[in-house]
């Protein structure tokens, strides 16, 4: 069990072409895992629906689907290798039903772990449940560095009971991959929601979103008394912070709020 987890947010944005996307990934990569201080990056977060964008709202994306073997997830795999790191990044993943793939989170590198989004964006105008599946309720927690990582995908942050869950199964830093649409108060609903679910749940939450236009930014890092470690801007950047052991069991001692739970 490490004392401290690095983390690094990487927030850019996909192409409508798997190909670019792909092709990137180990320059973004070995950017992040040199991008916190004090040493090497032992998670790099990218954002949901790295590997293909969505497209225009209502887009088929069955096209770009592929299996947990396929380039995608492969060249995932050989990225982190090379940069000596664990990543995780979004992709469309084909399932059952050839016309509605999963959307899901692919974790490569010192752990292995699959998560597909359980809370499906059928929300603001946009009906993603009409394009993809929902994946099974199952939260998805993985070891890193003796860290619980607790895994959720954009729309998922807004509800507590998934967060709680993974905290329940383990978690002590919740990563959050995300594509949140850009619009009135879209940045203050991501600001308030990922405090609040450190807050609650006395955990980190780190959060990589995709830049503007077409998405909010604002990728974040909170601990678990709810302070922000660090946020990007709009646009494309890659932001990193070290998460310390001795802050969460801290946070803990000052908020027992897990302990004291009657529900």
């Amino acid at each position: 069990m490490t004392s401290t987890l690095r983390l690094a947010l990487v927030q850019e944005a996909s192409a409508l072409d798997t190909d670019v996307n792909r092709a990137r990934l180990g320059e973004l990569v070995g950017r992040a895992a040199d991008a916190a201080e004090g040493g090497p990056v032992d998670l790099v977060v990218l954002p949901e629906a790295y590997a293909r964008d969505f497209g225009k709202p209502g887009s088929d994306v069955s096209g770009a689907a592929e299996p947990l073997d396929g380039p995608f997830a492969t060249a995932l795999d050989k990225a982190a290798g090379e940069h000596g790191t664990t990543v995780v990044a979004g992709m469309f993943e084909t399932g059952e039903d050839p016309a509605r793939p999963f959307n899901t989170l692919v974790l490569r590198g010192a752990a292995r772990a699959e998560y597909r989004k359980i809370h499906l964006y059928d929300s603001f105008g946009y009906r993603e449940s009409d394009r993809l599946t929902a994946g099974p309720l199952t939260p998805c927690v993985v070891d890193i560095d003796g860290w619980g990582v607790g895994l959720m995908t954009c729309y998922d942050l807004r509800f507590p009971e998934l967060a709680r869950a993974l905290v329940d199964a383990g978690a002590e830093v919740l990563v959050v991959p995300a594509a949140w649409v850009a619009g009135p108060r879209k940045v203050d609903h991501w600001r308030t929601l990922l405090r609040a679910r450190a807050i609650e749940n006395t955990v980190f939450v780190a959060a990589a979103g995709q830049p503007g236009p077409r998405y909010s930014g604002h990728s974040t890092i909170v601990d678990p008394l709810g302070d922000v470690l660090v946020e990007a801007g709009e646009e494309a950047a890659i932001v990193a912070a070290t998460l310390e052991r001795a802050v969460l069991e801290e946070a803990r001692r000052t908020n027992p709020s897990l302990a004291n739970r009657r529900l």
